[in-house]
């Protein structure tokens, strides 16, 4: 058994569940940066690797284990990318959805960080 309790699990109170399934193998999701929100992403079960870009840096995480989190703040591009076969990933949410959150574009996102520098996966 597992559980996850806001504010104490995790940093804020639970406002959205939802689950990526169904994602062909080796296949990519995300690829867009909030401005507000915060996130947990867990593997609840098979793998895949969240990329993650604060604009100076990006840096790779590769989630296999469900009780495992990856918390991710706001104003961070993240990228969920090569999905195993059969896995599936749960994001518990700060707030409900709103669109007026969301970069979807990369570089109205590095404008807003005020990016100019290169950078390097780690």
């Amino acid at each position: 058994m597992s559980f996850i309790e806001g504010q104490t699990h995790v940093p804020f109170d639970i406002r959205r569940v939802y689950y990526l399934y169904d994602v062909p193998g080796g296949a990519a999701r995300g690829g867009h940066a909030h401005k507000a929100l915060w996130q947990v992403i867990i593997a609840m079960s098979g793998s895949f690797d969240v990329i993650l870009d604060d604009g100076t840096g990006k840096q790779k995480f590769s989630l296999n284990r469900s009780y495992y989190g990856l918390v991710i703040g706001p104003m961070m591009w993240r990228e969920l990318d090569n999905f195993s076969s059969g896995s599936v990933c749960v994001v518990l949410a700060s707030q409900p959805y709103e669109e007026d959150d969301y970069y979807r574009d990369y570089d109205e996102f590095r404008v807003a960080l005020g990016a100019t520098d290169d950078r390097s996966i780690s």
